[in-house]
């Protein structure tokens, strides 16, 4: 599946200064400019940023950007809806369309690993109008998460306590994501490492507590196993009765993995700025899937195990907007059997998990928005940066679009969470859908060039059905989002508006970007496969692996390098 070579065209390496050398010059010339510098070190002809995260902090990066209030506490929807044998069986489909998607995006991200890499292939590979309408879907989908996790971090705090008001509680963790965000990007990469170790540990706790509790292991030494599959039943229906309202159970609960499960985007939106991207990312991209895929399929298992889908605790933490990880179905799981104390521990770690998530977020925000700017699709004055190589434009236009957050002083926190929920579902899976698409271009292109796979850093394997598959999935899946304001009584305006709202302001920028830019689609033989290919190829040939600090540090590269 992996390939190690670096210049895939056979061409001897280019010869220049590396990164650590370009810095050294700078030092001692004063006629060099630090952008010079920087480009140097990105590797990316314009780039202003720095390629500083290592193999461990990009692999981290990608479950903490996953993983977060959705895991923990939304995922008790799925089970009210669907019931536990639904819950289990969508999820588990659903992880094989990110596998698809995750040998699509990591078969070109290793091969030209630039900032913002698979919204910048859409113009390239497919018509750039096509990139500036997934551009900016992509953008927007980063960035109203934001105010989501904001939200799920004032739920999360008011477990506890009313005493801190909401606007204080947003004001506060905006100025957190502000200030780590704005500094250089190691410190970054270096935060999220261990915010997403915190729900590393999390997660293999829940699922070790299951086990022991399932067994008997418990105040109460009920050995429940899978007593719920039975009593009430493995599937609940719907809407309807019969096969209909179990049949619509499972597609509410596939709606529900397709809005949790990620992973492939949050790994290669570090491509620009990841320490020798060539043998890192491949190596980043299937550890990120396997781990991820773990995760959610076990933790799908385990709430199913834990709570039955009738709990009436459940539904009303859901159904009244109940705060913090009340909603949980693992608290739950502790309130039933009388466990203390790590319902309070469980929230604290659910609060990590996610400010962890909001982090990440206007992360990939800001550096989508920085590779809109670096292909001419937003205004050239957020190509901006700091002497680190921060964007600044960028992450504070993103820490802007927080504010939404205020939202919830004047409506329900949980109606505010479900207004984003609807739009970043369609969001992300139009994304996914660009993704596929651009993939398929992109191996039409190899083929009609004459360029080996064989060859690449990266080789996904069943191409290029799996990118098909991707495609067809998420697709599909895109409409089906928010199909139950058609049923009968269930008609309403925001679930509608925020389910659909970007199904019809993608087509609106590509057709206003294909008029005033008279693009056109690109032909296989014709796809640009070598820009900014050299840059890439002269760091990786000249890079020079930057030594742990200390043996500490030593061993976190080795655990999850």
């Amino acid at each position: 599946m992996l390939s190690t070579g670096v210049d895939i065209e056979g061409r001897p390496p280019t010869i220049v200064k590396t990164a650590a050398d370009a810095e050294k010059v700078a030092g001692s010339r004063t006629d060099i400019a630090h952008d010079e510098v920087a480009s140097l070190s990105s590797g990316t002809l314009g780039d202003n940023t720095h390629r500083k995260l290592k193999s461990r902090h990009i692999q981290l990066i990608g479950i903490g950007g996953t993983i977060g209030t959705a895991f923990y506490v939304q995922i008790g929807k799925g089970l009210l809806n669907g019931g536990p044998a639904s819950l289990f069986l969508a999820f588990t489909i659903w992880c094989t369309f990110i596998l698809a998607i995750t040998m699509c995006m990591a078969e070109m991200v290793t091969y030209l690993p630039i900032s913002s890499p698979f919204i910048r292939f859409a113009g390239r590979y497919v018509d750039e109008a096509f990139g500036f309408a997934a551009g900016w879907n992509f953008f927007i989908f980063e960035a109203a998460m934001v105010p989501f996790e904001l939200t799920a971090c004032n739920l999360i705090i008011h477990y506890w306590s009313d005493a801190v008001p909401v606007s204080g509680i947003i004001a506060i963790t905006l100025v957190i994501y502000g200030l780590v965000n704005l500094l250089a990007v190691e410190w970054y990469g270096e935060t999220e490492f261990w915010a997403a170790l915190g729900k590393f540990l999390l997660i293999v706790g829940l699922l070790i507590f299951t086990f022991i509790v399932m067994v008997g292991g418990n105040p109460l030494g009920d050995r429940f196993g899978f007593r719920y599959w039975k009593d009430p039943s493995a599937f609940t229906e719907l809407y309807y009765t019969g096969s209909l309202g179990r049949w619509l159970g499972f597609l509410q609960c596939l709606i529900q993995a397709s809005f949790t499960i990620a992973g492939p985007d949050y790994v290669a939106m570090a491509a620009g700025e990841a320490e020798n991207p060539r043998v890192v990312m491949p190596r980043a991209f299937n550890a990120v899937f396997y781990r991820l895929t773990a995760f959610f399929v076990l933790g799908s298992l385990a709430v199913g195990i834990l709570v039955p889908y009738n709990d009436a605790e459940m539904a009303l933490a859901f159904s009244s907007g109940a705060p913090g990880a009340a909603a949980s179905p693992y608290v739950v799981a502790m309130n039933r059997l009388r466990i203390r104390v790590l319902p309070d521990i469980v929230n604290a770690m659910v609060l990590t998990a996610a400010f962890s998530a909001g982090n990440s977020y206007v992360y990939c925000a800001s550096r989508s928005l920085y590779g809109l700017a670096l292909e001419g699709k937003a205004p050239k004055a957020l190509l901006k940066c700091t002497r680190s190589g921060v964007p600044i434009y960028c992450v504070m236009i993103v820490l802007c679009f927080g504010l939404l957050a205020f939202l919830q002083v004047s409506n329900s926190a949980a109606v505010v969470l479900s207004w984003f929920i609807s739009l970043m579902t369609a969001s992300q899976l139009i994304n996914y859908s660009v993704t596929c698409t651009s993939y398929l271009r992109w191996y039409a292109a190899l083929k009609a060039q004459g360029v080996s796979r064989d060859k690449l850093p990266y080789k996904g394997l069943f191409q290029p059905y799996a990118g098909w598959y991707g495609l067809c999935g998420c697709f599909v899946m895109t409409f089906v989002g928010g199909y139950t304001v058609f049923l009968p009584g269930q008609w309403s305006v925001p679930t509608f508006f925020f389910s659909y709202t970007m199904i019809g302001v993608c087509p609106v920028l590509f057709v206003v970007w294909k008029i005033v830019k008279k693009t056109k689609f690109h032909k296989a033989e014709e796809i640009d496969l070598h820009k900014n290919l050299d840059e890439v190829e002269e760091y990786q040939a000249n890079y020079v692996p930057t030594p742990s600090r200390n043996r500490f540090e030593w061993v976190l590269d080795w655990l999850f390098g």
